[in-house]
């Protein structure tokens, strides 16, 4: 096994020019109204904006959901694939497969009064992940051609809140 090292990447210093310094850009949410119980929510244009207004050269994005039954996730936007998503989602973690969390009668922790039966929902975002980070490079995501970020819900339709966190060298 190779191991590599990584060097921090340099702009080059121009004349008149003050030197690039790394940076905390911000701090902000996204508000995501969701219509169906599991959905496949494009938010790259969104965070290509947020981007773009840090005005950052180099550094990266860091979006998180802040819920329990929904996830983040990279991957092509292509409306076929994203049903076989959701069939591949169904047949591991099945709605109606019967799950304690569901079960008022044993559950006693974090129970509300308009409780969700959503065992399923937590047990298929436990497999998908709460946040990406995806990095910035010459002012933009760094994605691949097909690349998309996605919020996923999985127990929808409900609004939710993505945190996003922007960190990177000023690009001026």
């Amino acid at each position: 096994m190779e191991t590599l090292l990584l060097r921090p990447t340099r702009t080059p210093r121009r004349p008149g020019r003050h030197t690039p310094r790394i940076r905390p850009v911000g701090h902000t949410k996204l508000r995501v109204t969701t219509t169906c119980h599991t959905e496949f929510v494009d938010i790259t244009d969104h965070l290509r904006v947020l981007v773009r207004d840090a005005d950052i050269s180099i550094g990266f994005i860091n979006v998180q959901s802040l819920h329990t039954t929904t996830a983040i996730v990279v991957n092509e936007h292509e409306p076929l694939l994203l049903t076989d998503f959701e069939a591949l989602l169904e047949s591991t973690a099945p709605a109606d497969a019967g799950y304690r969390h569901d079960d008022p009668s044993v559950r006693i922790v974090n129970v509300l009064d308009d409780e969700r039966v959503n065992g399923h929902a937590h047990c298929r975002a436990l497999l998908l992940g709460p946040s990406a980070c995806i990095n910035v490079i010459d002012g933009a995501l760094q994605l691949g051609q097909w690349q998309r970020v996605f919020l996923v819900e999985l127990d929808g339709p409900r609004a939710r809140e993505i945190s996003v966190v922007i960190l990177g060298e000023s690009g001026r």
